[in-house]
């Protein structure tokens, strides 16, 4: 059995995913707090190279990877490669993610396939090498996964996205009961609109944005995500497991108030 008492400050972390919005805010997050980070991009070397630079600005050792989850017999070589680099492992962020606006009805088997292969079956291969490790390594760690407010509530045209995140959210309460032994906590972190590039809001500033339908009346800022994700993984949150933590500005609250005020079945389209 794990001894609470060894649960020591973090030292090395891989965040997936973090060429840009909360995958970038979250490893530049995880580097000012003094962790070395491991960075993944898929597609944009450059912003996972930015992403880098801004996390050895705060002291922090970076060190970058490409990552294709959807890589089924390689993506989890990659982990272990960068786990051997870091030199350990003591916080994974599953943050790598994809979606689609489709109709369930016209949704056509390779999107359904690509949707889960990226945000589950990618994810239980990244996160299950990386618990290996933790186990291993017998100081504790932290799981995280950013999820989504999809996780908890559906949304039209989302259905493989709805149950790729579902599917996600419940595996990582699975980890919590698995790993708990080994000092391992395993965490959802549930997010809603945040103004980043997945939601067509490239270097918008969340504060200038409307939405009447958050009770905040705006989107969030990616580093407001990155900081609960910083949280997690301190020592601090030791003793926070099992759970999906959702940061929306209260948007999954307003299910009955929103329904009263729609006048119109323009929802029922994606």
């Amino acid at each position: 059995m794990f001894d609470a008492q060894h649960d020591r400050k973090p030292r090395h972390a891989i965040v997936t995913g973090a060429d840009s919005g909360i995958g970038r805010a979250t490893a530049v997050a995880l580097g000012a707090a003094g962790i070395d980070v491991g960075v993944t991009w898929h597609s944009d070397r450059a912003g996972a190279e930015a992403t880098a630079e801004e996390v050895r600005t705060h002291g922090a050792r970076a060190v970058v990877a490409q990552l294709d989850v959807t890589d089924v017999s390689g993506c989890g070589d990659v982990i272990d490669g960068l786990i051997a680099e870091l030199g350990g492992i003591d916080v994974f962020v599953n943050n790598a993610g994809a979606g689609v606006s489709t109709p369930f009805v016209d949704l056509s088997l390779e999107d359904w396939n690509r949707v889960l292969l990226t945000d589950l079956t990618g994810a239980f291969i990244c996160l299950q090498r990386a618990a290996r490790a933790m186990v291993a390594g017998e100081r504790g760690g932290r799981l995280i996964s950013v999820t989504s407010v999809h996780a908890h509530q559906p949304m039209v045209g989302s259905s493989a996205y709805d149950a790729a995140k579902h599917g996600l959210s419940g595996l990582m309460k699975n980890l919590a009961l698995e790993l708990g032994a080994h000092g391992i906590t395993a965490v959802s972190v549930a997010p809603g609109e945040i103004a980043t590039p997945m939601t067509g809001q490239t270097d918008t500033d969340p504060r200038t944005e409307h939405r009447p339908g958050i009770p905040l009346g705006r989107p969030g800022d990616a580093r407001e995500v990155a900081a609960l994700i910083a949280f997690l993984a301190s020592p601090e949150a030791a003793y926070i497991s099992g759970t999906s933590l959702v940061v929306d500005g209260g948007m999954l609250q307003m299910g009955p108030q929103a329904g009263a005020s729609i006048s119109s079945d323009d929802w029922r389209t994606a």
